[in-house]
């Protein structure tokens, strides 16, 4: 199936998705008409159907990251170690399956891309680490990280704030991943964009850039654009108030490679990756969405995967995905959205 066949299901699917299961909530708007939330970003509907879910036994929930496939599907994946196969017109799971670490111990499994063999690339915030994955789940190789980036005391860097976002960039010759949060000795709020260059079947680490994200928010998602600009996602929680989810345009290119650069604390000389606010999400019609805990907007929830989809008459169409942490007061929420770059 091609991209533009995916992209014409995808906004009907999250309209039919409701049908998808009669066990778990199933909200769902959708409408021919852009719902803007900024001059450049509309919200075109948003579907519940797979929250507290299950398939082949497997808690379908947890989603941190999301692909399109080889076959025109999407691909889903878990933070707790498992990648799924979904429909592209209603969303309904068709396969699971498991990941690991070479030990066979559990990923946080973050980041996700498919490579143009067809294999899985996947990150995980553990170490951190990048694995490549064949389609049954084998583990066929691994990529190298930089010392700096590692968890401490390996690292410089803070438990669950690695690699997040995974992405290859246009002609498929460069992966790029997003840390979440800043390493130690590096200014607060500025992350580390790392890439790696592919040389024949594997890849080697490339140049680094550094990003910084807006106060109190963290780097869950970035995806390519067909330029080379990246969209980003930045988002936050605070108690009794809910989350902050803010979509932005960045442009690496003229950014200051600072793989040789041991801190960044905002010195001459190291230009980082520029970036444009798309859109606030919070700033979206709610299209009658509702929320389980306290949130600016009850359309909100913890977003962290994305996937851009294709080019429609509306602009980039982006699918978002949010991750309920298994947590009652979260919900699992796909948003299609609309956005002019």
């Amino acid at each position: 199936m091609r991209l533009r066949t995916v992209l014409a299901t995808l906004t009907a699917g999250l309209a039919a998705a409701a049908c998808l299961s009669a066990a778990g909530p199933a909200n769902a708007r959708s409408s021919g008409a852009p719902h803007a939330c900024s001059t450049t970003v509309s919200v075109h509907g948003f579907s519940d159907a797979l929250d507290k879910t299950t398939h082949q036994d497997t808690f379908v929930g947890n989603l941190s990251a999301l692909a399109v496939d080889e076959d025109g599907s999407l691909a889903a994946l878990s933070d707790r170690s498992a990648l799924f196969g979904l429909d592209a017109r209603t969303l309904a799971p068709e396969s699971v399956v498991p990941l690991a670490d070479e030990t066979g111990a559990a990923l946080d499994s973050e980041g996700l891309a498919v490579d143009r063999d067809g294999s899985y690339l996947v990150s995980s915030e553990t170490e951190p680490s990048v694995r490549r994955y064949s389609a049954a789940g084998a583990i066929l190789g691994r990529l190298p990280v930089p010392d700096a980036l590692r968890v401490a005391p390996a690292g410089r860097a803070a438990p669950n704030g690695t690699f997040e976002g995974l992405t290859l960039l246009p002609g498929g010759r460069t992966l790029l991943a997003s840390m979440e949060y800043a390493l130690s000795g590096d200014s607060s709020g500025v992350v580390r964009f790392q890439t790696w260059k592919r040389t024949g079947t594997s890849f080697r680490l490339a140049a680094q850039y550094g990003y910084r994200a807006d106060a109190g928010l963290g780097v869950p998602e970035v995806q390519a654009l067909p330029d080379g600009r990246l969209l980003v996602l930045e988002r936050g929680f605070t108690s009794g108030v809910g989350n902050t989810v803010r979509l932005y345009l960045a442009d690496p290119r003229r950014a200051t490679d600072t793989s040789g650069v041991e801190n960044l604390t905002g010195q001459d000389g190291v230009r980082l990756i520029g970036k444009t606010l798309l859109a606030d999400i919070a700033d979206c019609p709610s299209l009658g969405a509702t929320a389980e805990q306290p949130q600016p907007n009850p359309l909100l929830d913890n977003i962290e995967g994305m996937v851009i989809t294709g080019r429609g008459k509306g602009g980039l169409r982006v699918l978002l995905v949010s991750d309920d942490n298994q947590n009652a007061v979260q919900t699992t929420r796909f948003y299609d959205l609309r956005v002019r770059v």
